[in-house]
């Protein structure tokens, strides 16, 4: 009798395994990522690409201003201008090849970051100062869910933890950059915006930041290992940098041979991808590069590209035909 439980208990878990792999779903992963498309017009476009860098695409195709700063599963989110004025940004979503364009709210945002938990039914997003000096938490419907509003002047680019019991987020004591005394931190709170804790200490040694650079970059979250990285300008010149959620651990992500300068960036969502925008100096192109992870081999994705300017990289996932 014992014998035959146990061969009826492999029985089951295999049968759950089998059943597992018939409902996963493949997929394939593309880049997308923000061109400025037409400089005398100041129009930027949102592009995608193939991890190899082919198939690049304009999947915008609106006059005006258009950026992506986040993707969840096969969904770009991104901001527009198209429905108001100049850079009077609502928010969008759409799908890898531009398909399927649908506006999630009519509030007017800011120029930030968003992020999402609960399979993507809560999106975090900043309102423009002119609507409120606050993070949302909005449905996937646009609806106001609920209202965050930490002790800092200022506040931009939340992101939450891989299970959403976390937001990290860039903060402020001074509400503009060319503030005296204005220096942007990395700041971590639940996700009720209790428990307010600031992150990153930017070196008080360093003097090479002007008024417009990142101290603390756009965070974000490693999908699979413990700490959230982010750009910073340090020593006159931007790299990535990784801090461990509860600040004991501080780090420069990229090699030392890395000498480009790079702040945005995101992780593929298995953790084996890094990918971010770089420059070797102001006047030059901005590219982006695709790292491996485990190997660090990189490749640049954008040479062949005739735009000056290609910025803040997202991984969208992009299901294949069954």
């Amino acid at each position: 009798m014992k014998n035959y439980l146990i061969i009826l208990l492999l029985v089951v878990v295999s049968c759950k395994s089998e059943l597992k792999k018939e409902t996963e779903k493949s997929y394939s992963l593309k880049i997308a990522y923000n061109v400025l498309f037409d400089e005398e017009n100041d129009d930027y476009e949102v592009f995608s690409m193939d991890l190899d860098g082919n198939n690049k695409q304009n999947i915008t195709n609106f006059k005006g201003v258009e950026w992506t700063y986040y993707a969840f599963d096969d969904d770009i989110y991104f901001v527009t201008d198209k429905d108001t004025a100049y850079r009077n940004y609502q928010l969008y979503k759409m799908k890898a090849d531009g398909s399927n364009k649908i506006k999630i709210s009519d509030i007017r945002l800011n120029d930030s970051w968003n992020s999402s938990r609960y399979n993507g039914s809560e999106i975090i997003v900043r309102p423009h100062n002119s609507v409120d000096t606050a993070f949302y938490v909005l449905s996937n419907s646009g609806k106001i869910l609920s209202k965050l509003q930490p002790d800092l002047k200022y506040l931009s680019d939340p992101a939450y933890s891989p299970d959403g019991s976390q937001i990290v987020f860039r903060g402020a004591h001074q509400p503009f950059k060319k503030d005296i005394g204005y220096i942007d931190e990395l700041y971590l709170m639940n996700p009720d915006g209790s428990n307010l804790k600031q992150l990153t200490n930017y070196p008080k040694a360093d003097t090479t930041a002007n008024w417009y650079n990142y101290h603390a970059g756009p965070p974000k979250w490693h999908p699979t290992e413990n700490f959230i990285s982010y750009g910073s300008f340090q020593n006159g010149k931007y790299s990535l940098y990784a801090i461990k959620p509860d600040g004991n651990k501080q780090w420069k992500l990229l090699p030392e041979t890395k000498t480009s300068s790079s702040i945005w960036h995101d992780w593929s969502p298995d953790g084996k991808w890094l990918v971010y925008g770089f420059s070797t100096s102001d006047d030059s192109p901005y590219h982006i590069e695709l790292m491996n992870w485990e190997t660090k081999e990189t490749k640049v994705l954008t040479y062949d590209s005739p735009y000056k300017y290609h910025q803040s990289p997202v991984f969208v996932k992009v299901y294949k035909k069954q």
